[in-house]
C-alpha cells in the first residue's frame, strides 16, 4: 500500500518516489542517521522531530529495523543496535586496500610517536576509514566512521583540492563556515585560496583552526589514474612540534607513505 507524503511527512524538497527514487527507503536512512552521540537513545516523539516526519510515519520504520536488528526497544526508548556496523564496514571491505595501509600507519605512528588517520571526502565532510592513535589526549574522541567538517580539517582540505575548480568553487559557497577556534577560516574567498594553495604545493596543513591545541598535516592518496581518492595525515600538537618543525620533518616521511598507499591501489 503506497503512503501519502502528508502521512509520512519529511522535507517538501525531497526528491520524489520515481523508478529511480524509493522514497520510503531514503527515509529509513534519515530514521537511521538520527540516532549519534548527541542521541545514543530516542522516543518516538523525538526522532520523528529530529527527522521531520510524522509519529506514525517514524514508528513504521522503527518497528521495522527493530524486525531486522538494527534497532532495540526499551521501555519508550529506541536504541541503534551493534548490528548496524555491518553497513558501516561492508564499505571497508569491499575496499581491501585499506586493510593493507594499516600496518603502514601503524609503522608511521610508531616512528613518529603522533596519530595518523586516513579518510574519504563524503559530501562536506571527511569519514575516517583508519585511524592509529598514539594514546595522546585529544578534546575529540575520533575512530572509524567519524565524521568532521572538510573545511577545517586537513584532510579535507587535501580532498576537497583536488576537486576540478568549477565544483570546489560551488562547493565552498554553499557550505556554512563555522568557527570552531579562534583561527577556523570562516571566509569562504579566503577558503578558496587556501585550498588553492593546497592544490599547488600538494599537502595542507591545519594549525589549530579544529580544535585548539591540534595541528594536522595531510597528504593525498591517489589511484592508478593519478586521480585523488583519500588522504592520510598525522596530528600533533604547539607544546610537541610547531608548524615548521611538523614540514620539515614529518612531510617527508607521510608522503613517502601515502606513495607506499597508493601504490596499494586496485589497477
Amino acid at each position: 500500500m503506497s503512503l501519502s507524503s502528508n502521512e509520512e511527512g519529511g522535507a517538501a524538497s525531497s526528491p520524489k518516489p520515481s523508478d529511480s527514487y524509493v522514497q520510503s527507503f531514503a527515509r529509513g536512512l534519515d530514521v537511521l542517521r538520527s540516532f549519534g552521540a548527541d542521541a545514543p537513545t530516542q522516543t518516538l516523539s523525538e526522532c520523528a522531530e529530529r527527522v521531520g516526519m510524522t509519529r506514525a510515519g517514524v514508528r513504521r520504520i522503527l518497528l521495522t529495523l527493530q524486525t531486522l536488528g538494527y534497532v532495540d526497544q526499551e521501555g519508550r526508548d529506541f536504541r541503534l543496535t551493534p548490528k548496524v556496523l555491518e553497513l558501516g564496514f561492508a564499505y571497508l571491505s569491499a575496499q581491501p586496500w585499506w586493510g593493507l595501509a594499516q600496518p603502514l600507519l601503524e609503522e608511521l605512528t610508531q616512528e613518529l610517536k603522533e596519530s595518523s588517520s586516513a579518510a574519504v571526502l563524503d559530501g562536506d565532510d571527511i569519514v575516517y576509514v583508519l585511524r592509529v592513535p598514539a594514546n595522546k589526549i585529544m578534546a575529540i574522541n575520533l575512530g572509524v566512521g567519524t565524521r568532521l567538517p572538510a573545511y577545517c580539517t586537513s584532510m579535507g582540505r587535501v580532498l576537497l583540492a583536488a576537486l576540478p575548480e568549477d565544483e570546489r568553487e560551488r562547493r565552498v559557497a554553499a557550505m556554512t563556515l563555522e568557527a570552531r577556534t579562534p583561527r577556523t577560516i570562516v571566509n569562504h574567498e579566503e577558503l578558496l585560496q587556501a585550498l588553492g594553495q593546497v592544490r599547488r604545493q600538494g599537502w595542507a596543513m591545519i594549525n589549530e583552526e579544529l580544535e585548539m591545541g591540534l595541528i594536522s598535516l595531510a597528504v593525498p592518496i591517489r589511484d592508478r589514474s593519478g586521480k585523488v581518492v583519500a588522504a592520510i595525515n598525522v596530528s600533533s600538537q604547539p607544546h610537541r612540534q610547531t608548524v615548521a618543525g611538523m614540514q620539515q620533518h614529518f612531510l617527508p616521511r607521510l608522503q613517502a607513505v601515502a606513495e607506499r598507499i597508493s601504490a596499494l591501489m586496485p589497477r
